[in-house]
């Protein structure tokens, strides 16, 4: 529950800081005073956005801090999002005159993602204009769901149905793309075909391009090598002139240095010549003019560029990975039936695990539709509906989506001649703030949020009605933090505490204020909402009585 708010230039709050009871708390004060200032300052700790347009001095930093007191049960919250648990835990918020806005919780940064979670926990803000969620369909299941306690079957649910989901779509896409492949496959099976007879080797063509080079020049090669051969070991004599330079060199060598140096390096070129003149006169040997071999040879590139330029590639390479995907393609046609029939017993068996997840929520539905019905009819008897009749309707349909495979709606008769229907069309402003007060006073039980506010739910009634509007927040704050801001004196009265929100001008600004009152001014500001602004002697005893009541 919150224990102490702290809001400085906010809007046309200077600087407040409010001290918070257990209980039934109540804020009353004029139209335009700033309550709903108020609301908006707590609003920031709880996650909502906010720009640069709520600050009082442009120039200075907003700053609001909420003191919460948690229990146990928000550990697990905390420790996931790795921050220090406190029982005492500080929420603050600031907006930068910059725009720029910072969250933390017991002075870590956190996102705002991270501060709506936690607020969504702990406080729970009703205002006049939520009272258009009870005609939505959605909102009515929320509500149902949360009675029967549907939490964790409903995210069991949801996990399978996003499996079935997105089974369902992996199954479309399939469809689509086998559908699309097998108007190919022909021309699929075409290609292949011809690549596949092509035996495509990686690095044969430049292998191709040299063997062809050499054949168109067999016999300009072979006299070459036969006549470098002749120069060196033939008539051209080459290799004996080196040898008998070696010998020369070798016999002075004992008196003259420099020979020793230079026979050896002639020794070496000997040997050297003599070994590449063995290599020619053997590549001589097989070097043949071939005519066959070079038509073939010719045949064969030009054939592997006909292959290139037709799938418009520049490699072998490029065409053997073509190859292959046009392999992968067929074989994917070829098992795709087999691959469509096994991802359609997935859906099927998990059709059917969503279909008995959904009847286990329907049925639990059903169930709470009843005591759900009971409860609403027993409150609004208080609250000045004699013969209303509420139902809660659970239909069972075909098609299951995120929530089960169920219509919720809520129908609604003020009167006991009338047969319920959609709230949106028979009930009035009054009666709607009444059901909806109702069903907050039953999800409270259930949500067990530490932290109820109505602001003006109240709108619409009057009199003994609003007295017991008031009661019903009274028993609604046993155990949890209720605060209610509103114009009715019946309610006003009910509060353990009741604060006062008011405006104070001086020639510089107008701020708002909050303050609680004392049992007299709470006499004080009852007979003021029961009269007016001129307080009447009879209007301070119906005060002092609706206090001692």
């Amino acid at each position: 529950m919150i224990r102490n708010l702290k809001i400085r230039n906010y809007a046309l709050i200077e600087q407040l800081e409010i001290d918070f009871i257990p209980g039934f708390i109540t804020i009353t004060g004029e139209t335009g005073a700033g309550k709903s200032i108020l609301m908006g300052a707590l609003s920031l700790i709880l996650g909502h956005r906010a720009d640069t347009g709520v600050l009082m001095n442009k120039e200075q930093k907003c700053f609001v801090e909420g003191e919460f007191k948690i229990d146990g049960k928000f550990k697990q919250f905390f420790d996931i999002n790795d921050l220090d648990f406190e029982e005492l835990t500080l929420i603050r918020r600031e907006i930068l005159p910059g725009g720029k806005s910072r969250a933390f919780i017991n002075d870590t940064p956190v996102v705002l993602s991270v501060l709506k979670d936690l607020g969504s926990q702990l406080v729970d803000v009703h205002s006049q204009h939520q009272n258009l969620q009870l005609s939505d369909n959605v909102y009515q299941m929320e509500v149902v769901d949360h009675v029967c306690g549907n939490e964790i079957p409903l995210s069991k649910y949801r996990e399978l149905f996003s499996a079935y989901s997105a089974s369902v779509q992996e199954y479309k896409k399939l469809k689509s793309s086998i559908d699309n492949l097998k108007g190919e496959l022909d021309f699929y099976e075409y290609q292949f075909t011809e690549l596949e007879a092509a035996k495509l080797i990686e690095g044969e063509m430049e292998k191709l391009e040299l063997e062809l080079s050499t054949l168109e020049h067999a016999e300009e090669i072979k006299s070459s090598l036969v006549e470098s051969y002749q120069a060196l070991l033939g008539d051209g004599k080459g290799l004996t002139l080196i040898n008998e330079a070696f010998n020369l060199q070798r016999k002075i060598a004992n008196f003259h240095p420099p020979s020793s140096s230079f026979s050896e390096r002639l020794e070496s070129a000997y040997i050297e010549l003599k070994d590449i003149a063995a290599e020619m006169e053997s590549i001589a040997g097989y070097t043949e003019f071939n005519p066959a071999r070079l038509n073939q040879a010719r045949e064969r590139i030009d054939m592997l560029h006909s292959l290139m330029q037709k799938h418009k590639l520049k490699s072998i390479e490029a065409l053997i990975i073509l190859r292959n995907e046009l392999e992968n393609k067929i074989s994917e046609i070829s098992f795709s039936d087999e691959n469509m029939e096994k991802l359609n017993k997935k859906i099927l068996n998990l059709k059917m695990k969503v279909e008995s997840s959904a009847e286990k929520l329907h049925v639990a539905r059903e169930s709470s539709g009843k005591q759900i019905e009971k409860e609403i009819v027993d409150m609004l008897q208080l609250l000045g509906i004699p013969n209303p009749t509420f139902k809660v309707k659970v239909v069972l349909t075909e098609v299951p989506d995120e929530n089960g495979m169920d219509d919720v709606s809520f129908l609604f008769s003020a009167n006991k001649q009338s047969p319920a229907e959609e709230i949106s069309k028979v009930a009035s402003g009054g009666e709607i703030s009444r059901l909806m007060l109702c069903i907050k006073s039953l999800l409270s039980d259930y949500k067990g949020l530490p932290t109820l506010i109505f602001d003006e739910i109240d709108s619409g009634v009057s009199g003994e009605v609003a007295e017991k509007v008031g009661i019903i927040m009274k028993e609604m704050s046993g155990g949890r933090q209720v605060i209610a801001i509103t114009h009715l004196p019946q309610v006003a009265s009910q509060g353990d505490s009741h604060f006062l929100v008011y405006k104070e001008e001086n020639d510089l600004a107008t701020t708002t204020k909050i303050s609680v009152l004392t049992e007299e001014e709470r006499v004080q500001e009852i007979a003021k909402l029961l009269s007016g602004e001129e307080v009447t002697v009879a209007a301070l005893s119906n005060a002092r009585e609706l206090l001692k009541n």
